[in-house]
């Protein structure tokens, strides 16, 4: 017995022995071909002491942080970013026609870039909508924000049963035919329609048209739902993607203190402030102004499809010009909404942008009453929350009146701020009482 209880332990111990060379064997085969493919992608190598906003997963290497480039990627191949000293720090995908040379995606080696990746980063962006609407698949909302989705250089718009995609990343763009066909099977659309951002091609050396990418086109308008409303919308030929999604829970606080008052919506577009305010708030009327025939030709169908035809009048003009003449004319307005377009594109603009933000402002609080309330827009994201707030300040100064800051407002949530890029935090909308 004794020597049978002696050739078990042995027996137990060769077996044991074995078992940690076999997984010892597997362990390294994975780190060696791990390894290897590592070592096949193009690396990336960061200048010293430049690499920790990438290890903080901010998403763009610009060319001035890159000291070297070891292979030679081509637009859209997957390339591996490494600080001076060789080590690791996340995945992305290469384009040498951009400042922005290299866009990142994953911060671990062992996930590439392939269908599988895309599909998860798709699958999150699509169950964030899908929760908060209720409805699945989600609609009438953004179902994928570039950076703040984990996925820089991809905007995606549903309208009902259409999709708007707009790229603004060559590189994503190279995978356009794996993400286009995993937005169908998971979202089920008519069509797709692509949208292009001005400027893009140059930015990025991306060439791409407006038009249909994908099954049936968009019907002009399509008719939406928002805050129990519903708007005609053009995705072929209206401003940017089509429509506002990103001040949807603006437009109802704006709603909330407009009983009763008199409201101007400058920069109007398809007139969505001032109908919200009259239909959900009880306003008791809305002018809405903006410099395009065809936005106040969509803005009046919207009136009239919401039921506020006879509350609602449109000025066509070019907003600073119409209210220096309600000025002179000695208009008043209870609220007063200015949602001007982008007026900063680049850093060189800033002051440019502020003075006119700052002339529109004032403008804007002479019309108002004492105990009149302003809401001032901002979606340039170069001019932060504080520049705005300081611009607002001084117009009041300037005008003469004092100012309180009722609310700080940023954009809806389907428009999610990434903690690592906060240049997704675009938005601002002030709320101000003007006394």
């Amino acid at each position: 017995m004794t020597v049978a209880r002696g050739e078990v332990k042995r027996s137990h111990q060769r077996a044991v022995s074995l078992g940690h060379f076999v997984a010892e064997m597997n362990r390294f085969h994975f780190v060696t071909s791990l390894e290897f493919f590592m070592n096949t992608l193009p690396q990336v190598v960061i200048r010293p002491r430049r690499a920790l906003p990438f290890f903080s997963k901010h998403p763009w290497v610009f060319a001035g942080a890159i000291a070297s480039v070891k292979g030679s990627p081509a637009a859209g191949d997957e390339v591996a970013v490494v600080t001076d000293r060789g080590e690791f720090i996340a995945r992305g995908l290469y384009n040498p026609e951009s400042n922005i040379r290299v866009r990142l995606y994953v911060w671990d080696k062992e996930t590439p870039l392939d269908r599988a990746f895309w599909s998860a980063r798709l699958d999150a962006a699509i169950a964030l909508r899908s929760q908060i609407l209720g409805t699945s698949p989600p609609r009438d909302c953004r179902v994928v924000y570039s950076e703040s989705d984990g996925l820089s250089g991809l905007t995606v718009d549903a309208y009902q049963d259409w999709l708007l995609v707009q790229w603004t990343s060559r590189g994503l763009s190279t995978h356009r035919e794996t993400l286009l066909d995993l937005l169908r099977e998971k979202l089920q659309p008519r069509g797709i329609w692509l949208r292009t951002e001005r400027g893009i091609g140059e930015l990025e050396g991306l060439d791409v048209e407006d038009g249909l990418v994908w099954g049936e086109a968009p019907p002009q308008p399509i008719l939406i739902s928002e805050n129990g409303l519903q708007f005609h919308v053009d995705v072929v030929e209206g401003q940017k993607t089509g429509y506002y999604f990103d001040q949807r829970d603006n437009r109802m606080a704006v709603a909330r203190l407009a009983k009763g008052l008199r409201v101007l919506d400058a920069h109007c577009y398809s007139g969505s402030f001032g109908i919200t305010a009259v239909k959900q708030g009880g306003a008791r009327e809305a002018v809405c102004v903006d410099s395009s025939v065809g936005a106040l030709e969509l803005a009046a169908k919207n009136a009239e499809q919401n039921g506020v035809a006879g509350q609602i009048q449109f000025r066509k003009g070019d907003v600073p010009h119409v209210l220096n003449d309600m000025i002179e004319k000695q208009e008043q307005f209870d609220v007063v909404i200015l949602d001007p377009p982008k007026m900063a594109r680049t850093r060189g603009g800033l002051d440019r942008a502020a003075k006119a933000y700052l002339k529109l402002n004032v403008s804007a609080i002479r019309l108002i009453p004492p105990g009149g309330f302003l809401v001032s827009c901002s979606c340039s994201g170069l001019v932060d929350q504080n520049m705005f707030e300081e611009i607002l300040s001084k117009a009041a100064l300037d005008a003469g009146r004092t100012m309180q800051f009722l609310e700080m407002r940023g954009q809806s949530w389907d428009h999610p701020v990434s903690a690592h890029c906060r240049e997704t935090a675009y938005l601002k909308c002030v709320i101000a009482r003007v006394v």
